[in-house]
């Protein structure tokens, strides 16, 4: 072997190995180097206002990200929160100019069933990314026929049929009038309702619906009254539950009440309501209370109030739309986390469709996040409450579908 050769090969025995060169950073429109753009609509006025707190809390949050973390991977969000006023063609209107003007990556968090649904053929039809909308409608886990939309909340259907098994359980004879709003929302609620009911759907001796833009449900809580009813299921917005509430303790109706987790905040539908007349009714849940002093040395909750308190003091940490709106806002870093480099919008859908036990600070242990290309629920199991005057007390076990 010739010197030069055997030099050669020694050489490249004993040069370390150069890097491999970095791969090639992936973006579509709303995303580069230095900026992650997303687009929101909430209703900041109009019938429900209340829940515009969802944006609110979700800025803040993404606020939080940017001066601590730096960003996601370096990126500052630039969160895009805009006015629909609950109205489903402002809605469009909104997500078009968020969509196309603004060049946002992904829209999240939208609240409500009908505004939602006003855009999905939109949103899909564009391959824009429809994430973790305030909605557990059917329609929004729907993998095959609208894969570029997912809702966050627990389906609809599976919080309807908790109520239902638990009247059954405890209360086969009920007389039950149901509440619920005219549109997709309230359909699912009463589809899922009715299911867990089985065999004593007949059980229902009255039903009505209400609009959201109706000034009262006072016509409707009269009706209930005269059919005998003696349960009441209240599939309704937190105005509506408030008005709900009242009108039955006004009238001496006294039913057996369950009213739907999105609408009963303590301190924005109990409390207001009156502690007196709110006492006794059961509400569903998959979130840690932080109003309950018996998560105050949970870290989760410590966490949580400690933001509030930073970033958003103005805001009722006792509220469930902001622990709602907190929570989903972790679940978006986290799947831009995971996105890395490839911030593309297919990329955005493929990570948030294939999470593997994510464990978000404020669910209820033993509830964790898994989705699949097949199955776009984010939350699968839910705890019965009943409020005790002050705080909601959990009823039985986690019950999971």
């Amino acid at each position: 072997m010739t010197f030069t050769r055997r030099a050669a090969l020694l050489a490249a025995a004993t040069t370390p190995w150069l890097p491999l060169p970095a791969l090639a950073k992936k973006y579509d429109t709303g995303a580069s180097d230095t900026e992650i753009r997303i687009g929101n609509t909430v209703p900041y006025s109009g019938p429900a206002s209340a829940f515009g707190v969802f944006g609110k809390t979700a800025s803040a949050y993404f606020r939080k990200v940017n001066e601590e973390q730096g960003g996601v991977g370096g990126r500052k969000i630039n969160f895009m929160s805009l006015d629909d006023a609950y109205s489903p063609p402002k809605t469009v209107e909104m997500t078009r100019k968020l969509v196309e003007s603004e060049g946002v990556l992904l829209m999240f968090n939208q609240l409500g069933t009908a505004p939602n649904a006003a855009i999905q053929k939109y949103m899909n039809a564009k391959k824009v990314p429809h994430l973790f909308l305030s909605t557990g409608a059917s329609r929004f886990i729907d993998p095959k026929g609208a894969p570029w939309s997912m809702a966050f909340l627990a389906g609809y259907e599976i919080e309807g049929a908790v109520y239902a098994t638990h009247i059954v359980k405890t209360n086969p004879n009920a007389k039950i009038a149901v509440l619920s709003q005219a549109d997709d929302y309230g359909r699912d609620f009463v589809r899922g309702f009715k299911a867990g009911l089985g065999n004593k759907v007949g059980n229902i001796v009255a039903e009505a619906t209400y609009e959201p833009t109706d000034p009262t449900v006072d016509s409707q809580i009269v009706g209930f009254k005269a059919s005998g009813a003696d349960v009441f299921m209240n599939i309704s917005l937190p105005k509506q539950a408030l008005q709900a509430i009242r009108k039955s303790a006004e009238l001496g109706w006294k039913p057996a009440y369950y009213l739907i987790g999105s609408a009963s905040g303590v301190n924005t539908t109990m409390v207001p309501a009156g502690r007196e007349r709110s006492t006794g009714i059961f509400s569903a849940t998959y979130w840690k209370d932080p109003s309950d002093p018996g998560w105050e040395d949970d870290q989760g909750v410590k966490d949580y109030h400690a933001f509030m308190k930073q970033y958003y003091p103005e805001g009722d940490p006792t509220d469930r739309v902001c622990y709602n709106g907190y929570s989903a806002s972790q679940l978006m870093v986290h799947v831009l986390k995971q996105c890395g480099d490839e911030l593309t919008r297919e990329n955005v859908m493929k990570q948030a469709t294939s999470l593997k036990n994510v464990e978000l600070p404020l669910l209820i242990p033993g509830i964790r996040v898994n989705t699949s290309a097949d199955d776009y629920r984010v939350i699968r199991a839910m705890q019965l409450t009943r409020f005790d005057g002050d705080k909601f007390v959990n009823v039985g076990d986690v019950i999971g579908f």
